[in-house]
């Protein structure tokens, strides 16, 4: 990843991002069995919206993330939550035993930014026998009442379309996460999809474009000003209380279970 890609992001992510459904962050929680006894990691945790999430299901999180900027915006959401959240600077590269082990290890939206291979490598050793990754996702569903969105979604892939890393995201040979676990020590996976349907504004998906990899004011430029034109000319007849409808994904991934003696 470039160096600071997310630098300009971070102001931006919590306020335009769609937020995760309590109810769906609570079921997830159950799915995996974690109780207020659990330590949970959240690994590229960014502004810290995920592990903040989940801070009133565990009894405690550390969240690490490599932009200093991202720490800091979650740091600050941390202190004005009163959640028992420790925001650490590190990555992927970084895991070590140090970081003590966990029932669990979260990650939204960050497990496609590192070499997902030796992550999993490193991730074993740390997670308790009957623990899991949760992996989360959201997509905007195939339903009329998404018009708004997509013409905002539309505005975002013209300007993102050159960026290489979702290209290679794109490409045929790119394997999906699913495979990739299959592929590793958890590679018992369970899915867990709901929809969501919620309402943001204009300026939330200003600040939602800004806050995406591919097309934050650190990678444009001056294409910056002229993409923020287009999405709010691409929003204008739909109003201000956009309607948008998400369908939620969580990847459970487990160890196998034991095979049954004799």
């Amino acid at each position: 990843m470039e160096s600071r890609r997310f630098r300009t992001a971070a102001a931006h992510y919590a306020l335009g991002r769609v937020t995760y459904p309590p109810a769906f962050i609570t079921e997830v929680a159950q799915a995996a069995g974690l109780t207020r006894a659990d330590r949970v990691l959240d690994l590229g945790t960014g502004p810290g919206v995920l592990a903040l999430a989940f801070a009133p299901t565990v009894g405690s999180i550390v969240a690490v993330d490599p932009e200093p900027e991202m720490r800091r915006v979650a740091a600050e959401a941390v202190r004005a939550a009163g959640a028992a959240v420790e925001v650490r600077a590190g990555s992927a590269e970084t895991l070590g035993p140090e970081l003590g082990r966990f029932r669990a290890v979260t990650m939204g939206r960050s497990f496609h930014w590192m070499d997902r291979v030796e992550t999993l490598r490193r991730l074993d050793p740390l997670i308790e026998p009957g623990g899991c990754i949760l992996l989360f996702n959201d997509e905007l569903a195939d339903v009329p009442g998404n018009a708004a969105l997509r013409a905002f979604s539309q505005v975002v892939e013209r300007y993102s379309a050159d960026d290489r890393v979702r290209m290679e995201r794109k490409a045929p040979e790119w394997k999906n996460h699913r495979t990739v676990l299959q592929g590793s020590a958890f590679s018992r996976i369970e899915t867990l999809v709901r929809q969501h349907r919620s309402t943001t504004s204009v300026e939330n998906l200003v600040h939602r474009a800004l806050s995406m990899s591919a097309t934050t004011a650190e990678r444009l430029g001056e294409r910056t000003a002229p993409m923020l034109a287009e999405i709010r000319a691409a929003l204008a007849p739909f109003g201000d209380a956009l309607t948008e409808v998400n369908e939620w994904t969580a990847i459970l991934a487990r160890r196998p279970a034991p095979a049954a003696a004799g």
